[in-house]
């Protein structure tokens, strides 16, 4: 069903005098690109038994999560924002060695898009671009399964990974590196069951060096896995296509184009010394602002409590709407509920700027879906006079939602 049949009985003047926040997660994977979950059922049941009421779907390069995003969060009694994450390239950037959001390659930048339409109003010509770098991922990583094969073969492994069940058995279609990652373990899981002959069949395969993760940690053998023989320079790299990177202007405009709000996810301490780009806060609003984009998010998980805070809260009074997530896209159970680094809990101001922003996004989705407009002008502008407005607006549109989980037959 689409999101505004849900929202066929909404009124705002409802719940408008309600404003206390919701906790909120805006950015979470699903299989549809590569995620803790096993699927979107459980995103969204852990979710609810967290009371995390405003959840974002987040995929790379697809919307095929949507539908059933909406379906399962409404039955919930959970508001549903649809997103999407892009990875782009700025040449500019490229050629200067400025690092973005990508620590290790200039010009290099994650971008996404918050609030799309559901149904999607992308159009034939923009989803060809999208279908283009998913064939280019899935081609590159079909490539990095052929070396993982060789190098098996080399340190006299007898067995082989099929990438065509990779992408039918492991995926939803679009392979990524993390896939080959859960293949190799489990492929190794099935033929070496004792301690001992696993621990020394992972010596063998990284080269006879030592690893750090707990043998039987089944997260921290993939990522062990994706350092010693996917990463650059390791037997099974392949170096991906530019093509596969859209120009960073290009991927704005889809996302504008597909009802979206274009959002910047900041890095911030997640790397020591920070990137050059975000290095000092009034320079980095300023490039945004110039760049059109009025929509910025953190990833708690990845940033010190105070960090987290002091980017927040500054780029807030510099005019932007402000959202958090947890991304989930690599392996191992993790809390839904955003917690900054260590599982330190958000303070209430911290929870009121994620509940605004995903109110005032809120606000974008249902405008945008009603009358084809939502909270950016024709260039993409957000006017941050209008911020409490928004605010009201997705408030009472979110707890249309949560306040009534038997609308849509929740018991």
């Amino acid at each position: 069903m689409s999101y505004l049949k849900y929202m066929k009985d909404f009124s705002p003047e409802i719940h408008s005098g309600e404003n206390q926040p919701l906790l909120v997660n805006n950015h979470l994977h699903t299989p549809y690109s590569f995620s803790a979950f096993m699927s979107i059922d459980e995103a969204l049941d852990q979710a609810v038994e967290e009371n995390v009421q405003v959840v974002g779907v987040n995929d790379f390069n697809t919307f095929e999560a949507y539908e059933q995003w909406c379906d399962g969060a409404f039955k919930r009694g959970l508001y549903p924002l649809f997103n999407v994450e892009f990875i782009g390239i700025n040449r500019d950037d490229k050629k200067n060695g400025l690092l973005i959001n990508d620590p290790s390659n200039p010009g290099r930048i994650y971008l996404s898009g918050k609030a799309l339409a559901f149904p999607s109003v992308l159009s034939d010509d923009d989803q060809a671009i999208l279908d283009k770098i998913m064939k280019l991922n899935n081609k590159r990583s079909e490539e990095m399964t052929l070396k993982l094969n060789d190098w098996f073969n080399e340190v006299g492994f007898g067995y082989e990974l099929s990438f065509e069940a990779i992408k039918k058995n492991l995926s939803e279609g679009h392979v990524r590196e993390r896939h080959l990652a859960l293949a190799v373990r489990l492929l190794a899981e099935r033929h070496y069951h004792s301690t001992e002959r696993l621990l020394g069949f992972y010596l063998i395969l990284f080269g006879n060096k030592c690893f750090e993760s707990n043998l039987h940690s089944s997260a921290g053998m993939e990522n062990e896995i994706r350092s010693a023989l996917l990463k650059a320079g390791k037997p099974a790299y392949v170096e991906e296509s530019t093509e596969a990177f859209a120009e960073t202007s290009v991927i704005k405009q889809i996302i504008l184009k597909a009802g979206g709000v274009p959002t910047y996810p900041f890095l911030a301490d997640a790397v020591k010394g920070f990137t050059d780009f975000e290095r000092e806060l009034h320079k980095v609003a300023a490039d945004l602002k110039r760049r059109n984009i009025y929509s910025i998010e953190l990833i708690p998980t990845r940033n010190s409590h105070q960090t987290l805070k002091e980017y927040a809260t500054f780029l807030r009074k510099e005019g932007f709407v402000v959202s958090f997530g947890t991304e989930h896209n690599s392996p191992g159970k993790q809390p839904v509920e955003v917690m900054a680094k260590g599982n330190e809990k958000l303070d209430d101001e911290l929870l009121q700027i994620n509940y605004e922003g995903a109110c005032i996004l809120a606000a974008h989705q249902h405008l945008f879906a009603e009358r084809g407009k939502g909270i950016l002008d024709e260039q993409g502008v957000f006017d941050a006079s209008q911020r409490h407005k928004y605010y009201q607006l997705g408030n009472s549109i979110i707890k249309h939602v949560t306040c009534k989980k038997e609308l849509h037959g929740v018991d």
